[in-house]
Parts: structure tokens; sequence; C-alpha cells
């Protein structure tokens, strides 16, 4: 018999659970229960996603887009950067006796960030450092910055006081500080260094590259207290120390070179000269200055303009000691001899313009000699126009009188002089007797130290040698005449100005002193010259001696007619006693 269909319904699942079983019935209750999802509720769920989102992009920002650059500036803020300065060179005297140092010092620097009370931090500095605390106050209150300079090369002593207080954000460098233990003495030749250690004038500029040395480099990390961090150093680059040198600057002669021109422009009754010895046989320079002086020690007090050797910067116009190059190119044309004599008028003319000498005087004949003796101007340019100016010209082409001499020395002075094809006869007249053209007393010590040497001419300069490395310096000489009868016929007048002529009281006795006497007019900024003022000057030598020292004295703007013999007497005096000077019959 066929059976009914089962009805599907009435049949269990497979799974085993039917209508009638609980759990199936429990989950119908609890969905029946719950309420229907409304529109709020998706407003917040979406929000809720929507910040979640937020904050997953801003973490994604700042772990992996700007990561590095946050870092970096966390790095800042707790690093300290600057350079390490080296020992600059040391400086010697001929003698070894040192001029110019570095010294220990401390530079003591903050960190802004971390002072905790800038006004008493000012105060408690300001109490050791000297100066105002309202200066320090604001330095330690600098904003957006973890370094600033709080006294640089301050004294150890004074350092160690400032630390021994343990101020918050206040830190210590181990540096260096230029000294200068002769003060004024040399200090124009020497020069002196800015804060930084870099030379400003002097041979401290000269040879700056030398004497510096090679800075360092100090990259570090501190921890919250300012301390350190072990291990922190980032980079660290050892400063190389500066190369030492030696000059012929003698140190001893320096100070009575310049006792003595201070002494003499006071007698003078001015208040600025120069004064500067060679030795004519090597070129090295043994002293050198013009007042006023200057102290690299205290800048502030030095007057502005002190800081170089007018004698080596300064052109002027020389006056009588450059009769001296004329007689010399009047002896070598052997148009005249020294005791070759003509007659003088008491006054030339020549292109509308009249020549006459510094003093009032008749007619007269002299010789070569006397002209030198007397220094006549007319007697001057009557025998250079006898001999030729283009002799004159040649010689001051040859002995290199309006070029600079090369010294080792920075801002060394030219001359100038019109170019031959421009001269008249008046303009040969002035220049034989120094005016119309222009040189510097260095030059002029050039040249009487080439007179001097028999011909040859050296190259002034300071720098003798490297001690540490042993190098020694080479400087050029060159021979510019072999007319040795010219030469000795032109010492034999200069030996004859010092005893029969203008220059008596640069004689020292037992000694054979050689050299001419200047009075030399001064060109007027209103054109023509001043009246009745004057650069007074003394160049001269020792003949015959152990020494061919050349020593040149200047004073300027001294009213009336006057002399600097005496402070050349006074300083070669002292030079023959520290150097044992000995004449030629002695030895």
């Amino acid at each position: 018999m066929a059976r009914a269909p089962r009805d599907h319904r009435d049949a269990p699942s497979r799974a085993g659970l039917g209508a009638s079983n609980p759990l199936r019935q429990g989950a119908a209750a609890i969905g029946a229960a719950l309420p229907p999802i409304t529109s709020r509720a998706q407003v917040l769920l979406v929000a809720f996603a929507a910040l979640v989102a937020i904050f997953f992009f801003r973490l994604v920002f700042l772990q992996v887009i700007v990561a590095d650059q946050y870092a970096a500036q966390a790095e800042e803020s707790r690093t300290v950067s600057f350079d390490t300065t080296p020992r600059r060179g040391t400086i010697y005297d001929r003698n070894g006796i040192v001029l110019a140092t570095s010294v220990d010092a401390t530079t003591i620097y903050a960190n802004p960030v971390e002072v905790t009370d800038a006004a008493a931090e000012a105060q408690a500095l300001a109490g050791i450092l000297g100066g105002e605390a309202a200066d320090y106050q604001e330095l330690l209150s600098t904003p957006s910055t973890t370094f600033v300079y709080i006294k640089r090369q301050a004294d150890v002593e004074a350092a160690d006081k400032v630390k021994e207080l343990k101020l918050d954000g206040i830190y210590f460098i181990a540096d260096t500080r230029r000294e200068y233990p002769h003060g004024s003495v040399g200090a124009q030749v020497i020069g002196f260094c800015n804060a930084d250690g870099e030379g400003i004038t002097g041979l401290e500029l000269q040879y700056n590259d030398i004497l510096c040395g090679t800075p360092g480099r100090y990259v570090g990390e501190r921890g919250e207290q300012g301390f350190p961090i072990p291990g922190g150093v980032k980079e660290e680059v050892a400063a190389i120390d500066g190369t030492d040198i030696m000059i012929s600057l003698d140190i001893k002669l320096q100070d009575t070179v310049e006792q003595a021109l201070a002494d003499g422009v006071e007698e003078v009754e001015t208040d600025e000269g120069s004064a500067l010895v060679m030795d004519a046989a090597t070129g090295e320079v043994y002293a050198a200055c013009s007042l006023p002086y200057m102290d690299p020690n205290n800048m502030a007090e030095s007057e502005v303009g002190s800081e170089h050797v007018k004698a080596i910067t300064q052109p002027y116009e020389p006056g009588s000691t450059f009769k001296s190059v004329s007689a010399m190119a009047i002896l070598e044309s052997k148009a005249m001899g020294p005791e070759t004599t003509m007659f003088c008028p008491s006054t030339i003319s020549a292109n509308d313009y009249d020549v006459s000498d510094s003093h009032e005087r008749e007619g007269a004949t002299y010789s070569l000699r006397e002209i030198l003796n007397h220094s006549s101007n007319v007697g001057i340019s009557l025998a250079m126009e006898n001999a030729g100016f283009p002799y004159l010209n040649d010689a001051i082409k040859r002995y290199h009188l309006t070029e600079a001499t090369g010294i080792d020395y920075p801002g060394e002075g030219g001359g100038s002089v019109l170019d031959f094809n421009q001269w008249g006869k008046i303009v040969g007249y002035n220049i034989s007797f120094g005016q119309g053209i222009s040189v510097t007393p260095l030059q002029m010590v050039r040249f009487y130290g080439c007179v001097a040497n028999d011909g040859v001419m050296v190259t002034p300069h300071f720098l003798i040698s490297k001690p540490q490395s042993g190098e020694v310096a080479e400087w050029p000489e060159e021979t510019v005449t072999e007319d040795a009868e010219a030469l000795r016929d032109l010492r034999s007048m200069l030996r004859s100005v010092v005893t029969d002529g203008t220059g008596v009281k640069a004689d020292i006795p037992g000694y054979e002193v050689c050299g001419k006497t200047s009075t030399a007019e001064i060109a007027s900024e209103e054109g023509g010259y001043k009246k009745d003022v004057y650069n007074l000057g003394f160049c001269g030598f020792i003949d015959n001696s152990s020494s061919k020292l050349v020593c040149f004295v200047g004073a300027n703007e001294v009213y009336g007619m006057r002399q600097t013999t005496k402070i050349f007497n006074d300083i070669m005096t002292n030079a023959v006693k520290q150097y044992n000077i000995t004449t030629d019959e002695a030895k």
C-alpha cells in the first residue's frame, strides 16, 4: 500500500536542530527583544569610524612621514656644537724673546632654554666677570636658541669662580687668548688678533695663514640637566695648532727706538714721527715704529691710526734726504766729482717759478760736496741739470724709489713721480731736491742701505725663520750699480754732511757717521705748500764699521726749521753699545 508523502516541515534537520530546539528559540527571542538600528546610531558609528581613521592617519604621519624631521628637532634641542680654537703660533724676536703668545683661557657660554632665573644668574655673572648685569640677562633670555656666548676667552681663574656657582644652563669651553708680553713696544709691527683668533694688523695679519692653525669641531649631546650624555659625542675633530715664527725685530732696540722717538718728537714740539732701523746687508728690520703707539692688550684706549708703521705705509715728499739720490746720479754720470765746483746764484727760475735755498744767501761758488753740506736747492738743481735730467730719471727707476719694496708687512705704500715725458725744467729742479716726488721712509732707507752695501739692494723684511721646522726665509737682492767710485764718493760726501754740514748733531765720536738731513715742505690741500710747517728727517749709517745698520728718523708737521739728528744719535749710540759695533780701524 502506498504511503502518503511526509510533511517536510515536520522532518528534523540534518543538523539535528528542529524548530522545537531550545537554542534556536532563544536566539529568536533575543532578536525579537532588540530594537531596530536607528539613523542616530548609524551617525554615531560613522563618526566613531572617522575618529579612528583620523588618529590612524595622524599616527602614520608622525611615525612615517615626518619622523625624521621631528627626530632632528629633538636632537637639535639637546645638541651643542661649536668650533674649537687651535693654539696660535708664537712670535719670537730675533733673540728668541716671546713677542706674542697664546695662553690658556676659558670661553663661557649658555643654553638659554635651561636658564631658570636669568636675572639672578646675570647678577652673579656680573659680580665675577664685570660688566652690566642687564647685558648678561639679555643674553640669558635670548629666545629660539640653545647657544649664546657669555664671555669669550675669559681668565681661567674667573671662569673657575663661575663654575663654582653651578648656574643652570652655563657651560665652559677650554680656549686660548692672545697676549703680548711687551705691551705697546713693537706692537705696530707685531699687530693684534680679534676674539676669533684672526690676525687684524701687522705680522699677525701678514702671517695669519701659518700662525692661526686649523680650527677643530665639537658636536655633542647633553641630557636633561645639561650634562654630556655618555657616548653622546657625535663628532669631534681636533684643532691643529699654528706655526711659530721668528722675526728680525730686536725688542730691546725697539724699546730704545720708541723711547728716543717719543722724547725727540716732544722736543721739537709735535706729536707725530717715525723711525726705522734696517740691516743693509740682509734687509732685516731691527726696529720700526710711528707715533702714536698702540697697545694690543688694550685696543680700546689706542688712538685711531696707531696700528700702522707709517714709515712703511705712508708716502711723503722726502725733501733733502732725496738730494743723495740726485748726487748719486750726478756722480754716475761723471759730469761732476765731489770737488767739482760751479757758481750757485741765490735763486734760479724756470717755467715762471723761482727756486731758492731754505735760508737767504748771496750767490756763491760751491763744490758738489759743499752743495750737499749746505743742502742747497739751487746748487743740486743746477748740478742735476748740468748732468742731465735723464740720469735722475734713470736713478729713480734703477733704485726702485717709487716702487713697493716687497716688505712682508700689510699695507705698504708705494710712491709716485711724473712720467719723464711730462717733466719740464721746473719739474726736474723740484725732483732733484725731493719735491714733486713721493716715497716712503722705508724706500729711502733701502736706497741709503744700497749705498752702504756697495750697490747691492736688499729686500726689507721681518720674517727670519719657522723654528719648529727649521725653515729659513730667503729674500731676493739685486745689484743696482757697480760704480764703486761713485758709491765711495757719495759715502765721503755724506760723511762731510755730518762733520761739516747740516748733520753735525748726528755724529758719534770715534765712528764715521754718514747721512743727510731734510726739512721738507708739506703740500697744502689748497695748493702750493704750507707756510713754516715742515716734515723733518735724517737718514744715515755708520761707514767703515762692523755694522751696516741704516736708521731713518722723521718728525711730522713741525713748525720752524729744526732737526731730528739728535734722535738718530741717541738710537745709533745705543746700537753701538748693544751690538758692540767696531770700526774697521779697531778691527
